[in-house]
């Protein structure tokens, strides 16, 4: 069997392609729920905000790549926003689907609003926005988190929730 090589600091267009991705998404799904109002769209991009700041505070600050440049480029950000963690913590830390549900609503929300808007005024260039969005939030991501991130990433050989909820593994006994 092949050995994969990882990163210790990713180059940077991987995390320029990951992110794009990310905004991409974000950008959409602000498009799609916009429809409601400008109220809707400032909580939508309020939420997409408190996501990114909840995977900083909660998984960045325990990573391989505190202050290095990661596939996702958060590691340098983390850095400069918030202390050092405790890296033991990051590979005993659990995932489960109901703990990754608030990542998955960034694409949920405009989603559901899209088609609810959708029953109430049909247009066909919301219908192409939403089948974007849904290929980007599944085909895309599982293209740069499979194929460009978790796949050269040091930290899923240390030890990565989200790589061992993905493939089925069990978390490492304490």
């Amino acid at each position: 069997m092949k050995e994969t090589t990882t990163y210790e600091n990713f180059p940077l267009w991987i995390p320029i392609a990951s992110n794009a991705l990310s905004l991409s998404i974000c950008a959409l799904g602000a498009y799609i729920v916009a429809g409601f109002g400008v109220w809707a769209l400032a909580l939508y991009l309020a939420y997409c905000l408190a996501i990114e700041l909840r995977v900083l505070r909660h998984s960045c600050v325990h990573c391989h790549y505190y202050g290095k440049v990661c596939g996702l480029g958060k590691g340098k950000l983390c850095a400069l926003l918030l202390k050092r963690g405790n890296p033991p913590r990051f590979a005993q830390a659990q995932a489960s689907w109901v703990s990754l549900l608030p990542d998955f609503l960034v694409s949920l929300i405009p989603l559901v609003a899209g088609i609810v808007l959708s029953l109430v005024a049909f247009n066909w260039t919301r219908v192409g926005l939403l089948a974007a969005l849904v290929v980007l939030s599944t085909v895309g991501n599982g293209a740069v988190r499979g194929g460009l991130v978790c796949k050269y990433c040091k930290q899923r050989e240390i030890g990565c929730p989200a790589q061992r909820l993905f493939s089925g593994e069990q978390a490492p006994a304490e």
